[in-house]
């Protein structure tokens, strides 16, 4: 099953051992051996499905678990960590973990943990960043837990540029990826962006010469 999935771990050789796994299985997997690293990696783009240690060097995993929960809930969290008390897992599932998969553990027990996470999501077919929530199926969309309506293009704008949460995208990359067209009239662009802002989604910015970028505050 396709799907972007990050993982925070110190051991390389566990990490290494995942990806395999992962990208047999079709998904993608970039792997941070730091917090720091998966911070900014975060701030560039959020995955589908994170797999979190507890026990960095850094800091712990939990205090990371907490943030990305509350920044991207869309996320699906996973804790791996040798921590495997009872009370460790509760603890973990508490504070907002989707599953906790204690060490040592089977690789393809994971991957289908994965696997199921990415079903939920799929099945669940909505995303979350900062003030705003989008369904696909149904396109409804809230700011800020108030309900908006947006016809099909600014539905299809505004979701794209929550996938790449994160990332400056230029005016023609989102020309083509949004109405099918890498060369034209940009003004059709930054009136939808206009409309979108004056109902609540401060998260557009513009990157001047550029495009625009979907803030992650």
């Amino acid at each position: 099953m396709n799907g972007k999935v990050y993982i925070l771990e110190d051991d390389s050789s566990i990490s290494g051992l995942i990806r395999v796994s992962l990208e047999m299985n079709g998904m993608q997997l970039e792997a941070f051996s730091c917090i720091k690293d998966f911070y900014a990696a975060l701030s560039e783009g959020v995955p589908d499905v994170a797999l979190l240690d507890i026990m960095l060097p850094d800091g712990s995993g939990l205090d990371v678990l907490k943030t990305v929960k509350a920044k991207y809930p869309s996320v699906s969290c996973i804790m791996i960590s040798a921590m495997s008390k009872e009370a460790d897992k509760v603890n973990g599932l508490n504070l907002g973990a989707d599953d906790y998969v204690s060490k040592p553990f089977s690789v393809l027990e994971l991957t289908a943990r994965v696997n199921a996470a990415l079903r939920r999501k799929k099945k669940n077919d909505s995303i979350t960043v900062g003030n705003v929530m989008i369904e696909y199926d149904t396109m409804e969309v809230r700011i800020k837990g108030e309900k908006v309506e947006l016809n099909r293009k600014e539905f299809e704008l505004l979701k794209y540029m929550m996938q790449n949460a994160g990332k400056v995208l230029p005016r023609e990359t989102i020309l083509l990826e949004v109405w099918g067209y890498e060369q034209g009239e940009t003004r059709t662009l930054d009136n939808h962006v206009s409309r979108l802002r004056k109902l609540g989604v401060t998260e557009l910015e513009t990157v001047f010469g550029v495009g625009y970028k979907f803030a992650i505050n």
